[in-house]
Order: C-alpha cells, then structure tokens, then sequence
C-alpha cells in the first residue's frame, strides 16, 4: 500500500472523527451543565437519522438543507423532554437518571422498529461519488462537506457559549449552581435550552451521518457507547475535548481497517480509551477534581 493511500485513509477518518466529534459535543455539553448523562443520545441521533431520510424520500429535501429544519425541531423536543420529563430527576440520585434515561432509549428503539421496520435505510445523493482532488489526493466528498458542517456547527455553539449573554448564564450555571440561583437566573430554562442545544447538536450529527452509514432503529446504542468512548477520552464536560476525542477515536478505525480489518474497529477506540484512563484518568482536555 503505497504512502498517498495510507494519508486518503487516515484523512477520511480525520474528517469521520469530526462528524463523531459533533455527535459527542451533544452529550458532552448536557453533562457539563445539567450534570445528567443522556443514555438516550445514540437513539436521539438515530431519530434525526430517519428524519433526514424520510424528508429526503418524501419531499426530496437535501440533507445539508433539511439539517435545519431537524436540528430546529430537535432543539425544541429537547427543551421540552428537558422541562417535562428529566428535570425532575435532576436531583434524584443517579441510578434513578440512569432508569429513566435507559427507559427512554429502549422505547424509542422500538417504536423505531414498529414505524421503519428492521431494514437498512440510507440517503444516495449522485454529486457526492465524485471524489475531491487535493493534489494527489483524493478526498471523500460526502465526508469532507459533512466534517465542514460538523465544524462549522461546533464553531458556533464555541461562540454561542463564550461570547453571549445566554451562553455566559448557562456557563455560570455549570460552574455554580447555587451561586446561579442566588443571583436571580432562571436555572430551569437555563437548563432547558441547553438540553435543547445538545439535542440540536446530535441532530446535525445525524444529518451528516446518514450520508455516512445506512440507518438502522438498532443503532441507536452503539452511537451512545462511542459517545462516551470520545467524552471520557477528551474529557468530561470538554466541548473542545469531544472534538478531539471524536477525531481520534475516527483516526483509530482508520487505523484499524487499514492494519487489521474495518471490523476491529471497536478494538482500536477501547484500546485508546484504556491508554487515556491508564496515563490522564480525567481525559486529554479535561480538568482533574
């Protein structure tokens, strides 16, 4: 295998790993704040999946157009599963979070299963099979436009956190919950709406990811696994962390597919997220306790 194959395969797992990146982002921007885990997040993901598809079969809608209206949607579902369903547990212990959230992930599989059925669904869109020239390589057009949208979005939550009102309120939440609630901020729909931009983020996620792979109702807790894989090794509540660790745990597979077989795969991401537990426990990005 010569050298400039070795590079294609690695980039396109750079930019696989920037798709991932986003999904984590999600999850890894609501345990920042609100403190739950979501173990319903790959089956989020999976919803915003089929959505892209059936808006793709039914109305023809491109999936680089429909992200918008899915992640809008997402965002408010997400408030609302927020402030009707979960944040009432939030100061249940965590076993209870872990009941209810688990509950919620086994019932959106099945009734994935009841709508769509077991069978593999998928979005084919003719001007991504031709690939992207970058002098000698050759780029994956469909991956590289979904990495430029998942950057893209995770730039905009980075702005939307550092330098906005709402964002610098939902951060001063996340550092003191009780220092929020003594200076008169409404923590309830702080929390809220970032459960709701979580959501939102897994929802682009899942546009640009149907592009990727073919959609099945049983995805859903395969996506959540990993998601914590790429959280825990850039660390815990670490927006830039989930960017690296999903770019890392993409170079993995690539590097698993091109020395052993695609099937490895999950041996190379649990591999790496050893090696980060053994030598920095808190993640590369993340701050000890």
């Amino acid at each position: 295998m010569d050298a400039l194959t070795v590079i294609d395969l690695l980039l396109a797992g750079v930019l696989t790993g920037l798709v991932y990146g986003l999904m984590a982002l999600g999850l890894s921007v609501i345990f920042g704040v609100v403190r739950v885990v979501n173990f319903a997040h790959g089956e989020m993901m999976t919803i915003a999946m089929y959505a892209t598809v059936v808006l793709f079969n039914w109305l023809g809608l491109d999936p680089f157009l429909s992200l918008l209206p899915v992640a809008a949607a997402f965002f408010g579902l997400g408030y609302l599963l927020q402030r009707g369903l979960i944040n009432p547990f939030i100061t249940r212990p965590e076993h209870a979070q872990f009941m209810l959230l688990v509950a919620l992930a086994i019932i959106l599989i099945n009734v994935l299963l009841m709508i769509f059925g077991p069978d593999a669904q998928h979005v084919q869109l003719d001007y991504l099979l031709e690939p992207v020239e970058a002098g000698a390589l050759l780029l994956d057009r469909g991956k590289l436009l979904a990495a430029a949208v998942a950057a893209a979005t995770a730039a905009v939550l980075f702005v939307f956190f550092r330098f906005t009102l709402t964002g610098k309120a939902i951060r001063a939440c996340a550092d003191n919950h009780l220092g929020a609630l003594v200076i008169g901020l409404d923590v309830k729909r702080l929390y809220a709406l970032t459960f709701g931009l979580g959501a939102a983020c897994v929802a682009v996620a899942g546009c640009m990811m149907v592009l990727l792979v073919d959609v099945t109702p049983t995805l859903g807790p395969s996506y959540t696994l990993l998601a914590f894989v790429i959280v825990i090794v850039g660390g815990l509540g670490s927006m830039p962390g989930a960017l690296l660790g999903g770019v890392l745990i993409g170079l993995s597979e690539a590097l698993a597919g091109l020395f052993i077989a695609p099937s490895a795969k999950s041996m190379f991401s649990f591999g790496l997220l050893i090696l980060v537990l053994l030598l920095r426990p808190q993640g590369l990005l993340g701050k000890s306790t």
